[in-house]
């Protein structure tokens, strides 16, 4: 499957077709237990008023109250030891808090089982069709208890037992007029039979008997049968499940899969030629971050190709008059007549041999710079010495031009008695401080000054001449790569234009800026650096 949707949609079908398997049978399961509580609850008030009725009996008594409650019942009914019965831990818990334990051994048949008292003893009994024969014993037991009170208590009484009793059902007496029956069902409760009445719901019954001697119709319900959920209806809600999941995971990874298709069009247009192609990045999500960094990585491509350009062209240009030069040498060369001419033009041509050199050097430096971030080893540079080492360096390479220190300033709380220090790559920033201070003495008359104006989160290094100064209009491209103007810094000053640009370079590794403006101390122009005086403080 090449469609990232077809993976994902596949995958998520798989993983809802597997919560639909679990979800089927976990329905089963819960459809087991609530059977089971189910006959659990039917049976425990039957059971438990004849286990309690056998606490006060003696052997002989018991054995007839058995054979009288199987006649009743018509289920086999017997008293067993626990150890008989062979219970596990949790089941002997069950009776011995006077729970009814029900264990299932058919489809509709059931062992239930009642503690006698707190005796070791198990009441016992096999129901076959646990409602109906429950129902019709209950009638019998209750009717057996209830004679032994006033007809006036007879209500009461029975409100205590089913409490008691814990019985899963309704039990009331009514009068006979009260009772929710037909005339023929009413006839036959007088004469003494007992009614199954069906519910005007048609799920339920409810059970009546006449109490011998008393105006009391006795009613067991409604009896609800247990209803358990149908697979086919679990299995329609499933199906309609998936469908509307499937439906939502579909819309949400079409489009998903076609942002993403935006990409790969994007991506294969740029790989053609067409760098100035973006993709729409107006969402905050994964794919608009991818989006963002995509459009980010197109516009630094569509740059550094530009900048590649301009530099083969550049370059090409900056060539030719070097080995134009070297041409006409040696030409010369070998029509010299004598070794003082031979002489000049070897020294010519090993001018032209250093310019060449140079203007490698400063190709190799700013091209270094331009393809990422180099190798910088951040330390603590003294902006005092770094000053004074650059003065001595240069100063001697123009004779008519003095390069001095101008006003520095440290600001207060800016750890005093440390002195001047600064976070820097101390080779970067020393070459960086170099072409300043080169480009200002080629375009000085007389003086060319370094301060430097250190703060407690910035720092800030001004290289200012007296020189005729930069055109506003001229600043924003100064630091163009091979960029040199027309005005009073002409080719004639010398440079190759890239030692601004290596300068912007730089200090932008180092999280600062580059800036030219007009020197207000001396009158020319003033280029500066400023960055955060802590590289972790960017």
């Amino acid at each position: 499957m090449n469609s990232i949707f077809l993976r994902i949609y596949g995958g998520m079908l798989a993983a809802l077709v597997l919560v639909a398997v679990l979800g089927v049978l976990s329905m089963h399961l819960l459809n087991e237990v609530r059977a089971a509580q189910y006959r659990e609850r039917l049976a425990h008030g039957t059971f438990t008023l004849m286990a309690d009725n056998l606490v006060s009996m003696g052997s002989v008594e018991r054995k007839r109250a058995l054979l009288m409650w199987e006649r009743l019942l018509g289920i086999p009914l017997e008293l067993d030891s626990m150890a008989a019965v062979g219970l596990d831990g949790g089941q002997r818990s069950t009776l011995q808090r006077g729970q009814v334990l029900v264990e299932k051994t058919g489809p509709h048949a059931a062992k239930v089982m009642r503690q006698i008292g707190t005796e070791e003893l198990l009441l016992v009994g096999e129901v076959q069709q646990i409602s109906e024969q429950l129902a019709r014993a209950t009638i019998y037991l209750l009717a057996d208890e209830l004679v032994r009170y006033p007809i006036g208590e007879q209500p009461r009484r029975l409100a205590e037992i089913k409490q008691n009793k814990g019985f899963g059902f309704d039990l009331s007496l009514r009068r006979l007029d009260q009772t929710d029956m037909d005339e023929d069902q009413r006839r036959r409760v007088d004469e003494g039979d007992t009614v199954l009445a069906l519910g005007k719901d048609g799920d339920s019954i409810r059970v009546y008997a006449g109490m011998v001697g008393t105006p009391w119709v006795l009613e067991i319900g409604p009896l609800y049968q247990m209803n358990p959920y149908p697979p086919e209806l679990l299995a329609l809600i499933a199906l309609l499940g998936l469908c509307l999941i499937g439906l939502i995971v579909y819309l949400l990874v079409r489009q998903l899969e076609r942002r993403l298709s935006d990409l790969e069009t994007a991506a294969t247009r740029i790989a053609q030629g067409s760098l100035e192609t973006r993709v729409a990045a107006d969402d905050a999500d994964s794919v608009g971050r991818l989006a963002a960094a995509f459009n980010g990585m197109a516009e630094h491509l569509q740059r550094s190709l530009t900048i590649q350009r301009e530099l083969v062209r550049a370059v090409s240009h900056e060539l030719r008059t070097p080995v134009a030069r070297l041409r006409f040498g040696l030409e010369m060369i070998a029509t010299a007549r004598d070794d003082q001419a031979r002489e000049k033009y070897l020294s010519g041509m090993d001018g032209d041999i250093q310019d060449l050199d140079k203007l490698v050097d400063e190709m190799l430096t700013y091209a270094r710079l331009e393809q990422g971030a180099p190798a910088l080893h951040f330390q603590r540079v003294d902006l005092d010495a770094l000053l004074d080492q650059v003065i001595e360096e240069l100063a001697p390479l123009r004779g008519d031009v003095r390069v001095v220190r101008g006003p520095c300033e440290v600001a207060q709380g800016a750890e005093p008695g440390q002195g001047p220090w600064v976070e820097a790559e101390p080779r970067y920033l020393h070459r960086a401080l170099q072409n300043l201070v080169s480009n200002a003495m080629r375009h000085a008359e007389s003086q060319v000054s370094l301060s430097y104006q250190i703060g407690l989160q910035r720092c800030r290094i001004d290289v200012d001449d007296d020189g005729p100064g930069v055109p506003e209009s001229d600043w924003d491209r100064l630091f163009t790569p091979f960029t040199r103007l027309d005005d009073s810094r002409t080719r004639a000053s010398g440079g190759h234009g890239l030692g601004l640009s290596i300068v912007r370079r730089i200090i932008y590794w180092h999280n600062g800026r580059a800036s030219v403006g007009r020197s207000e101390r001396l009158g020319g122009a003033r280029f500066s650096l400023s960055w955060p005086r802590r590289q972790g403080q960017a």
